[in-house]
């Protein structure tokens, strides 16, 4: 523990020149609390001066530079910040400016300088991991031995002997990534803290952001119309209908705040437009270089990783604390080896590949550590393979899944347009700071915490679900797997369907046609997400099964709602370049817009006449995507049974129209011919798909569609916005809110709560994720939420998706475990977003019920069993149980990010000790429950114990999940966003 600034910056007092050196002496425990004592007097803000220090900013390398746009698109930094941060620069002597080295380039002249890791001439950093070594540099790169020390540098280093021990560090990421789903919160959160701040007698203004923040719009857009020539213009027209309020805000925001960019609605998916243009793999800032790194508020961040730049999800409240220049904290992690060796056999995908470690990942157990892939199996990968790999970090439950620059990376680098100055620049700093792996080397040994071996060549064709990304399911056993997920009783690999009605049929007319459904037929077919729409060979892949299935005389059933959402524009151009975009349509496969669509929920509604098919027949129907979350009730409520797939095995799948079949065995239909087609009849080789690759993805695609992506479209461009500091919030918006969080703030911290007689909310099994607590999807007709928005004069046709009112705090409560598939035991069996209020027995919406205790006076508690919180990163499975009015989580364990975000808004996590969990401490759920906390923050450390006590007379203890010092200054301050704005206010 140190007295850095993550607990107090004395800096309003004490010019960085001034500071001395022993204030940084370690703490020991007998001092503590005097310690933490002179911290709670003298809070300050944390130094701006080095954080604007540490603003990192590519100008003017090409013209792909997104900061060249950005300088263009909106006004500069203020002289004065830019006055602030050279005063900043100069105000103390760099710790480590004696292995400050230039880099030259070939022909003479230099690129910049840099801070040499092979200059500190430390043996221990040859054995580093490449994924350490980024976090070193960064460390020795922004040390003040004020917000970072020369000790946090030096445990780094100990990397081998500290990261057991979870020690603590801070990290400046280089730059801040958004969705709109996330983004739009957190421009809310902005606004509202500049006005809190005005309120507070300060400048609104300090609430800016101090890293490049880039948003991309790509969550709005539905499947509303599929199949059709015009489906892409008639969705985009229908989600600017909806979401024309929220745009025009993210509009004001970009111009408001300073150091943010907005891509806007059409342009593609967030992590591919990162892959392909964002990323910067090695910054040159003023005439220094680093290397990128990247925290963003969507879970799949890591895709990047797989272009050698370190990056990873938070929660929207930690990137907001990031926006605003404040250290992270972070617990130094372990990090995984994964060796890959031989290569893919022929009809093998990266898809395939990834299913297969994701299912050894989770196995390994590798929660809360970096995975690094090495050996020479790995440059056999493409680079698209690499994204895939780590785009799926969040899926086995790593932080990063990081593959380190190499010559592959390079040779993609020059293919999405970049320069061949700025490539050189990367590769001669990458090179020159041991960042780079050339395997035509002899390679380092390097210490890893663990070790896990794939041979390529041993990867099989799969597919996972039913219910679970990480249910690895070989094509070959899909059918008896199928039969056995009826067989077995509810569960994630279960439905439970008796025997004699495993082969009900349910015969129904669509359009006049006589159609019929039965277990397993799929009515979902989708190309879509991230993981695998950024990657040429599964997309050229799945036009070529659609082609050869075209001419052998096969047809996707009409009643199947087919869609393909790209990635970005370039995925269209190489589509239509290689001719296969034409026999996608034929099957269906019409390009429906450019966003995650199906992935996460946004698939539109289902024809009504298969709607009803379904739902009176109990029908157990399938949707199958190339997504990479397939939770149950995400994809659609009507799909029960959702499966991942590679890009040609979605066209496949809808083309056999059901998941009950053995690729092997079986044919998936009858050809013009009248010969049975099976899968390998119009399964491409991976020759074909290579030669179709080479000729069909060029460089010159990738240029001109980033040029134009700030251009926007012409409904983005007509939105009219005005050109003020505070928003002007409408109290009539169902839309943007202004939400409570910073209401009646006082100057000082309100201090640590424990928790009194309170009751249970919800009491839950494992793996609760956050699409069972976050609001997300559809809305549903008779919910606490639609009833909100009816009594505003909204109409069901206008309710829109949960995701897209993520601005307004009154639906997204109202929408908190409103998922209809969430398991509650209060319940008793029964499924859905109802709970029992205790003191009465009434069984009501969870809201309702929360509405109730919090009119009472009532605190309450949420009991959860392993992996609560898993899945996608989302901030409101977080802030929505604290407006609900929880205090605390009682959980066996907690998915990272979502305990961080807890945290962050001030709830208690607290896990139960191992083997112990509320059915074998005998909890029902029905008791009352105290937790005894101090009152002071000086009398609690992370990770401390503490007993829970009952009304029945039981007691038990618990670990309280506050994992560092930074995290009790967020309780002590009600959460992070209150602690930022006390302490820009003490500055």
């Amino acid at each position: 523990m140190y007295c850095r600034a993550r607990f107090a910056s004395r800096l309003a007092s004490t010019s960085t020149a001034s500071f001395s050196p022993s204030m940084c002496s370690r703490v020991s425990p007998s001092s503590a609390p005097s310690y933490v004592s002179f911290w709670n007097q003298k809070y300050r803000s944390l130094s701006f001066s080095s954080s604007l220090r540490s603003l990192r900013w590519s100008r003017g390398v090409d013209w792909r530079s997104p900061g060249s746009l950005r300088a263009q698109a909106r006004n500069s930094v203020p002289v004065m910040e830019r006055f602030h941060r050279r005063i900043a620069t100069t105000a103390s002597e760099h710790p480590f400016k004696g292995v400050v080295t230039s880099l030259p380039k070939p022909g003479g002249g230099v690129f910049g300088k840099f801070y040499s890791l092979p200059a500190l001439n430390d043996p221990r950093i040859d054995r580093l991991p490449y994924s350490i070594r980024i976090l070193l540099e960064s460390a020795i790169r922004n040390c003040d031995n004020f917000q970072v020390t020369k000790d946090d540098v030096e445990k780094i280093i100990d990397w081998e002997n500290t990261a057991p021990k979870q020690v603590e560090i801070p990290f400046k990421p280089a730059r801040v990534l958004l969705q709109d789903f996330t983004g739009v919160p957190a421009v809310v959160d902005l606004a509202s803290m500049r006005d809190a701040m005005k309120n507070l007698g300060n400048d609104p203004k300090k609430i800016n952001p101090l890293v490049p923040v880039d948003l991309v719009v790509d969550h709005s857009v539905q499947v509303d119309v599929a199949r059709s020539e015009n489906a892409v213009q008639e969705n985009m027209e229908l989600e600017f209908q909806r979401n024309k309020e929220r745009f025009a805000f993210l509009k004001w925001g970009s111009s408001a705040f300073h150091n943010m960019l907005v891509v806007p609605p059409g342009s593609g998916i967030v992590h591919q437009v990162n892959l392909e243009y964002l990323g910067r793999v090695v910054f040159n800032t003023d005439g220094t270089l680093y290397p990128d790194s990247v925290v963003g508020t969507d879970s799949h961040t890591t895709m990047i990783d797989g272009l050698g730049v370190a990056g990873w999800g938070v929660g929207g409240i930690e990137a907001e604390a990031a926006m605003l220049g404040q250290p992270m904290s972070m617990v130094l992690p372990g990090v995984v080896g994964f060796k890959l060796s031989g290569k893919l056999c022929d009809g093998v995908t990266a898809t395939d590949l990834v299913l297969t470690v994701t299912q050894m990942l989770r196995k390994h157990g590798v929660v809360g550590k970096f995975v690094e892939f090495y050996g020479e199996g790995v440059g056999e990968l493409s680079l698209a393979d690499r994204a895939t790999i780590a785009n799926m970090s969040p899926e086995y439950g790593a932080t990063m899944g990081f593959f380190p620059v190499d010559h592959v990376t390079l040779k993609y680098l020059k293919l999405t347009g970049r320069s061949d100055e700025t490539v050189s620049m990367i590769e001669a700093y990458l090179r020159a700071n041991k960042m780079f792996v050339d395997y035509n080397e002899p390679q380092q040994e390097r210490a890893y915490s663990s070790y896990l071996q794939l041979d390529l060549a041993e990867v099989e064709p799969c597919i996972s679900g039913p219910k679970r990304p990480h249910d690895r399911v070989p094509l070959k056993e899909m059918k008896a797997d199928w039969h056995a997920c009826l067989d077995n009783n509810v569960g994630f690999k279960g439905f439970a369907v008796p025997k004699e009605e495993q082969n009900k049929v349910a015969k129904f007319t669509f359009h006049g046609m006589p159609a019929e459904l039965r277990h397993g037929s799929v009515v979902i077919a989708a190309i879509t997400s991230c993981t695998n729409t950024s990657n040429p060979s599964v997309m050229l892949g799945a036009g070529l099964v659609a082609k050869k299935a075209y001419e052998l005389g096969l047809e996707v059933k009409p009643w199947i709602k087919t869609s393909l959402a790209p990635g970005s524009g370039v995925v269209t151009k190489y589509l239509l370049q290689s001719g296969l975009q034409k026999y996608l349509n034929q099957q269906g496969f019409n390009i429906v817009g450019y966003g995650c669509t199906t992935c996460i929920g946004n698939s539109g509604e289902l024809d009504e006449s298969i709607a009803s098919a379904i739902s009176e027949n109990d029908i157990i129907a399938a949707a199958v995507l190339s997504g990479n979350r397939n939770f149950e009730g995400r994809v659609h409520p009507l799909t029960r049974a959702n499966y991942l797939a590679s890009p040609p095995l979605v066209v496949a799948y809808a083309l056999a129209g059901t998941v009950d079949i053995d690729f092997e065995k079986e044919s998936i239909g009858t050809g013009k011919s009248g010969n049975s087609v099976y899968l390998k009849d119009i399964w491409p080789s991976n020759e074909e798909i290579a030669q179709v690759v080479q000729s069909s993805v060029l460089p010159d695609m990738f240029k001109s569609t980033y040029k134009a992506i700030t251009k926007g479209n012409p409904m983005w461009n007509q939105l009219s916005v005005p050109a003020s500091t505070l928003y002007s919030w409408d109290p009539n918006s169902t839309y943007i809110h202004e939400p409570p969080y910073f209401k009646n703030m006082t100057v000082e911290p309100p201090g640590p709560h424990g928790v009194k007689d309170a009751y249970c909310l919800l009491n839950f099994g494992d793996s609760i994720t956050t699409d069972h607590i976050s609001p997300a999807g559809s809305i549903h007709k008779d919910s606490p939420a639609a009833k909100y928005l009816l009594e505003r004069g909204v109409g069901r046709k206008d309710f829109n998706s949960y995701g897209s009112r993520r601005g307004n705090d009154e639906v997204m409560t109202r929408g908190t475990f409103a998922n209809i598939r969430i398991v509650n035991k209060l319940l008793k069996g029964e499924v859905g977003p109802r709970t029992i209020h205790v003191p009465t027995g009434e069984k009501l919406y969870v809201y309702d019920a929360a509405m109730r205790y919090k009119a009472a006076g009532q605190d309450t508690i949420v009991l959860a069993g392993a992996e609560y919180g898993s899945g996608s990163s989302r901030d409101w499975a977080a802030k929505g149980p604290m407006l609900l009015g929880v205090k605390a989580v009682i959980a066996k364990s907690f998915e990272r990010i979502h305990r961080s975000n807890l945290v962050g808004m001030g709830i208690i996590p607290l896990c139960f000790k191992p083997g112990e969990d509320a059915d074998t401490l005998g909890l029902t759920g029905h008791e009352r429950y105290s937790i005894d906390l101090p009152n002071k923050i000086s009398e609690i450390r992370p990770g401390q114990d503490v007993t829970v006590t009952t009304d029945s007379g039981k007691s038990f203890t618990c670990t309280v999940r506050f994992d560092t010092e930074v995290e009790l200054a967020y309780f002590d301050h009600g959460g992070i966003l209150p602690f930022v704005i006390r302490n820009l206010n003490k500055e």
